[in-house]
């Protein structure tokens, strides 16, 4: 069997598509998932009683079921109840909602790093809770965790492929569509190997930079 190089060059524009579709769901569910984790941060550092009991509750949940589950859920089950979303809005949610839960475990082990000292002396210089954490705290835990919360930007890109199951025109569903349509699976199999080595090989590189920087450490200085 040969290789198809015609229609490959014929179809890499929709595989280009499906790629700027693949980067806009993993960045706006990134900054929602940073947004998340940020408040959930807050809740625990204040340590609010029922709340910080309810974000300890998201984290598990988040972290122990599947994408695919929290997918279906939404795409499948909310419309029984009258909410229908589209895909699109399914996956940036459900991603959302994964991504928080594991952002949220990396502001927290970030923010305990921070030394107990240096939150004494905030409140020494007069420092309110909410000022010590948005001066004191926070900062450093996000340096702190820098290579676990790049890792979680990864992850997050890498499940990107899950959310072809809700019909996002993303890399895979565009792969597995034109396989059913063409059947031309060795070719399309390449382009998406081709695409994903190019977007994961250099960020791959990147997190392995930080974390030799982290165990060096050069994060802070």
């Amino acid at each position: 069997m040969t290789f198809d190089t015609e229609f490959v060059l014929r179809v890499l524009p929709e595989f280009l598509k499906a790629t700027l579709v693949t980067f806009k769901i993993a960045g706006i569910a990134i900054l929602a998932s940073m947004l998340v984790a940020s408040v959930n941060a807050a809740i625990l550092f204040f340590r609010l009683r029922g709340f910080a009991f309810l974000v300890r509750l998201y984290v598990e949940l988040a972290r122990n079921t599947p994408l695919l589950i929290q997918l279906f859920f939404l795409y499948f089950a909310l419309p029984s109840l009258g909410i229908r979303l589209s895909g699109m809005t399914t996956a940036i949610l459900a991603m959302t909602f994964l991504g928080g839960g594991y952002m949220t475990e990396v502001f927290r082990a970030g923010m305990e790093a921070v030394p107990k000292s240096q939150l004494e002396s905030g409140l020494a210089l007069g420092l309110s809770r909410m000022q010590l954490l948005r001066e004191i705290v926070l900062p450093q835990a996000m340096r702190i965790g820098t290579p676990a919360l790049f890792a979680t930007f990864v992850f997050l890109l890498k499940e990107t492929t899950v959310v072809s199951a809700v019909s996002v025109p993303e890399i895979m569903y565009t792969t597995t569509n034109y396989i059913a349509l063409y059947y031309k699976t060795y070719e399309m199999l390449a382009v998406m190997t081709g695409i994903y080595l190019v977007m994961f090989l250099p960020l791959s590189a990147l997190l392995s930079a930080l974390e030799r920087r982290y165990r060096h450490g050069q994060f802070g200085t």
